[in-house]
Formats: C-alpha cells, sequence, structure tokens
C-alpha cells in the first residue's frame, strides 16, 4: 500500500473510534460522569440527587458548600481537601449564577458558587450520591448546592452558607475522629 492510502485508513479509523467513545448517563449529568478523569467542559451545571436538583461539577458528582466558609473565603485546607476536594475553575457550563474563583488556605484555586465556594466530598462514589449533606467536619456543617446558589439544608430549606463556628474535628474526618 502506499502512504496516502495508509493515512486514509488511519484517519478513518481515528474518526470511527471517537464516534463510538461516548456513553450515556441515566442521572441527566455529564456522560462521563464519575470516571475520576478531567471534568468535562460542561462545567458546574444542575444534576438530579435523592435532595432533588443540585449542582454537579463536570463530571456529575454533587457540589457543596461548607457553613464555616464565607463570602470568597475558603477555610478548607489540608486534611479537609482530601475528604472535600476543591471544585477547579473550569467554567459555569449551563449556570445562570456567576461562577467565579477564589483560594483555599493553601492556595488552591476553587470555585464559588454565589460566592460560595464549592468541594465535592471523597465518598461520594458516584453521580447523583449526597453523602456528604449535613456532615459536621472540619469546623463546620457541609450542604449539597441547589441550582439557585443556596446550601440545601435539613427540613427543605434552603440557606446561604452561614459561616458558622462548630468545633473543629467534629465528625468522623474531623481530624479527631479517626
Amino acid at each position: 500500500m502506499n502512504i496516502p492510502a495508509l493515512l486514509t485508513i488511519a484517519a478513518a479509523s481515528v474518526l470511527t473510534l471517537s464516534a463510538c467513545g461516548g456513553s450515556s448517563s441515566s442521572s441527566g449529568v455529564a456522560a462521563d460522569a464519575g470516571s475520576g478523569g478531567q471534568p468535562t467542559t460542561q462545567g458546574v451545571h444542575a444534576g438530579t440527587t435523592s435532595l432533588g436538583k443540585v449542582l454537579v461539577d463536570g463530571n456529575g458528582m454533587t457540589l457543596y458548600t461548607l457553613s464555616a466558609d464565607s463570602r470568597d473565603h475558603s477555610t478548607c485546607a489540608g486534611q479537609c481537601l482530601q475528604f472535600w476536594p476543591a471544585v477547579a475553575p473550569t467554567g459555569a457550563g449551563k449556570l445562570g449564577l456567576a461562577a467565579r474563583k477564589t483560594t483555599t488556605p493553601d492556595g488552591t484555586a476553587i470555585t464559588t458558587v454565589a460566592g460560595q465556594p464549592v468541594y465535592t466530598f471523597s465518598q461520594d462514589a458516584k453521580p447523583g450520591d449526597v453523602n456528604g449533606e449535613g456532615l459536621n467536619e472540619f469546623g463546620g456543617t457541609w450542604y449539597a448546592v441547589s441550582p439557585t446558589g443556596k446550601s440545601i439544608v435539613p427540613g427543605g430549606a434552603s440557606t446561604p452558607s452561614s459561616g458558622s463556628s462548630t468545633p473543629a474535628g467534629a465528625g468522623p474526618y474531623g481530624g479527631g475522629g479517626y
């Protein structure tokens, strides 16, 4: 075979493989949700969980706020970030809220939604999981974020993060637990 024919076959193979590489998700979130790889280009967007509609990252994982944080100010660092990874600034996707960024105390860039830093939870195994909802750890309480940018608190109320001062180390991952 000649080189132009080989190049044509190779190009056709690449196009065919890339067209077959997609997958779908029944949760209504990113197609490659939960892959553990790089976030999709969809960025922060709404997804469906047992709590109803919440904000999720590009991989479809639930976003949380920490009540100890305040507007454009994260208090999560070190061990906290191991359990509650900062959501990297990747864009707002189709989100109507202003998604911006700030940094954690150790300098990690983190997305803010309606001024509040947002995180995922390492114990959420797949899109739609909300295992972090209501946990009291690392100086505050963790809440999933509604599509309006407010924290989803028990009892169905949604409020902005309050900056409460729960003792550090409370909860199983709060430094004093395990």
